[in-house]
């Protein structure tokens, strides 16, 4: 990408347009490599996805964007591309991005559950395709998980109001 591309866009701001190039490169590559396993493993998408393995995609890729993109456990993960600022509640950080160009825009991605989701709705509907027993019981777990951090949340609520 020219200098001038990217003075323009970004004017006195750092944006690492390149490294969101490699991020898109990645993602089209990825993309592109399951199409190509499809096609060479006879693999074939449904003619229709149901209801209910589109609600449990949508779950499961919430929980897991989540999961990735701001759990204390899997902070380790982001660690080469973030630093730690301060509990965000619930079992969630706050981290700023590290880095220039390509490790400032992972970082982005590893930060950010809405960036993240895309990859992980990608990676979940290929398991769909690929290996649907499996992923349906990964999904059905990150659902039943996103189910019991809401109850969680509802019961602290109600304890909350049960004490005032």
């Amino acid at each position: 990408m020219s200098s001038e591309i990217r003075r323009r866009y970004a004017g006195e701001a750092e944006r690492p347009l390149g490294g969101y190039l490699a991020v898109l490169a990645a993602y089209g590559g990825a993309a592109g490599g399951l199409a190509v396993l499809g096609r060479a493993t006879g693999a074939r998408l449904p003619e229709r996805w149901g209801l209910g393995d589109t609600i449990l995609l949508t779950t499961a890729t919430f929980k897991a964007s989540r999961l990735l993109s701001k759990d204390a456990v899997t902070s380790p993960l982001r660690a080469p591309f973030t630093r730690y600022e301060e509990p965000a509640g619930d079992g969630e950080l706050n981290e700023s991005v590290r880095g220039h160009g390509p490790r400032h825009s992972v970082g982005e991605l590893l930060t950010c559950p809405f960036c993240l989701a895309v990859w992980v709705a990608t990676g979940l509907g290929a398991g769909l395709v690929f290996a649907p027993r499996a992923t349906r019981f990964a999904a059905t777990v990150l659902t039943a998980v996103a189910g019991s951090d809401t109850l969680q949340l509802l019961y602290d609520a109600g304890k909350k109001l049960a004490s005032k």
